[in-house]
């Protein structure tokens, strides 16, 4: 008789932030190994129970890509393992379960993360388990662009040139091998429900955000069309200029690789600009993996002596959308009603915390975290401290928006204000940007008064500018 060929022994792929079954590092390694490859994900009580709210519209976006991960994998023979509890203990005991020789993930930058990922990998070797991870969240990681000192940059555009000097076509290469052998467990019952961890549905419907690679595909299809536009209309928040992918990207329902492969080689000034874009977001995960401080430090470390101001109703205010500044109001509004905010917008809006309000970014920066569908630390933390002039490439501590300027050159027509803040309405355009202008018999033609109906300026630009300056002025 001939001899039989020796079976490779079963695998487990552990999904993070990479919720797609095609262009998968750490899945294509595993199935390239010829054995049985299980695959699970896990709602991370330790990530989960930090939220501030049982209706996360995250929580509800990351499940329904579960649930589409899942039927992809079953249409392969496969289907995905899903549990709720610590990850740092049940991947080491599933692993232990299933008799795996290996765990195989793709690399996560996060500090908290880093540390999960050593104490399941010492788990699993413990146990005499491998723990094998990938890069696929970003083109280049950590050391693979460097000055030619061998350090790490901290200025984008000279990191840029660097990385698009280079890139080639095989970096944007998507990951073979993806045909093999997966399976589940024969004892696996049905994916729990959002109720069963602890969540509600939110508005997810309503806003018309469809989760997972099919959602992220229609998204992905539309913006290809119009990005010949993006460098004209991305700054214009009324305009549909910019991709809407940042959910996608910061949850991997695309492929990176996918889509710098097509910025790349198209043609124009739109895909040289969305380009530019994603090289920023490798440049923020470079800086929070080489300089984990600035999670809770300024990059700049001499600005850790800043002297912020404790104002806990000014704080509100902006949290609210109830500053009296239509366009900080209305960029503020939308992200609490949809948890997204426009990309200039999040610049006006923090600039406006830390410049006009003297508030400490880490509270803005907070904010945000528990509020975007996209939150990514790396992005968030590096463009807080873009705004607020403490971190690497920053803008100069000096260049303070003006919230009514970036009003008039980006909302000229009042559009974006009048959608989020409806009791503008009527305003007109030539006061819809500053309607504290108007006068008494203007208030009551347009059917609003400033102070009743619409705050008013809780801050003085000008004096605040005055004070911003001297502020960042002592530490010179």
């Amino acid at each position: 008789m001939p001899p039989t060929t020796p079976t490779a022994p079963p695998t487990l792929v552990w999904f993070r932030r990479d919720l797609r079954d095609y262009d998968h590092r750490a899945l294509s390694a595993a199935l390239a190994c010829g054995g049985p490859v299980y695959c699970i994900f896990v709602f991370d009580t330790d990530i989960l129970d930090a939220l501030p709210s049982r209706t996360d519209r995250r929580v509800a976006f990351i499940h329904g890509c579960v649930v589409e991960l899942d039927a992809a994998l079953r249409t392969r023979g496969g289907g995905l393992i899903v549990r709720h509890g610590r990850a740092v203990s049940l991947i080491p005991a599933l692993a232990r379960e299933l008799e795996v020789t290996a765990v195989y993930a793709n690399r996560d930058y996060e500090p908290a993360a880093k540390i999960r990922d050593n104490e399941v990998a010492a788990a699993l070797t413990a146990s005499g388990i491998a723990f094998h991870t990938f890069k696929d969240q970003c083109l280049f990681e950590r050391n693979e662009v460097l000055t030619q000192a061998g350090g790490h940059f901290t200025v984008f555009t000279p990191y840029k040139n660097a990385w698009l000097k280079r890139l080639t076509s095989h970096d944007w290469l998507p990951a073979t091998t993806l045909e093999g052998r997966l399976c589940v467990p024969k004892n696996e019952t049905g994916l729990p429900t959002l109720s069963d961890i602890g969540f509600d549905t939110g508005n997810l419907a309503e806003l018309g955000i469809h989760a997972g690679m099919a959602g992220a595909r229609t998204r992905w299809q539309d913006f290809q069309v119009r990005m010949d536009r993006y460098h004209r209309l991305r700054d214009y928040p009324a305009a549909r200029g910019v991709s809407y992918l940042s959910v996608d990207l910061r949850f991997g329902t695309l492929s990176l690789r996918e889509l710098v492969a097509f910025a790349a080689t198209t043609p124009g000034e739109g895909a040289k600009a969305w380009l530019n874009e994603l090289i920023w977001r490798d440049f923020y995960f470079m800086v929070l993996d080489t300089h984990p401080q600035v999670v809770t430090q300024c990059f700049k470390v001499a600005f850790d002596a800043l002297r912020w101001d404790d104002w806990p109703e000014g704080l509100h205010a902006w949290q609210q959308g109830r500053t009296g500044y239509p366009l900080v109001d209305a960029a503020m509004r939308q992200l609490l009603h949809s948890g997204w905010m426009h990309n200039r917008l999040r610049m006006v809006t923090a600039s406006f915390l830390c410049k006009d309000l003297g508030i400490d970014w880490r509270l803005g920066e907070a904010w945000f975290a528990a509020q975007l569908n996209d939150f990514d630390l790396a992005a968030n933390n590096g463009g807080w401290q873009w705004a607020a002039s403490t971190g690497c490439d920053a803008q100069p501590w000096f260049r303070i928006f003006n919230p009514v300027t970036q009003s008039e050159k980006f909302d000229p027509e009042g559009r974006f204000i009048r959608r989020y803040v409806p009791e503008l309405a009527k305003v007109p355009d030539k006061f819809i940007h500053a309607p504290w202008k108007m006068s008494a018999a203007q208030q009551t033609d347009c059917g609003v008064w400033i102070g009743r109906d619409y705050p008013a300026p809780i801050v003085d630009h000008t004096r605040a500018r005055t004070n911003t300056l001297a502020r960042y002025k002592q530490l010179e």
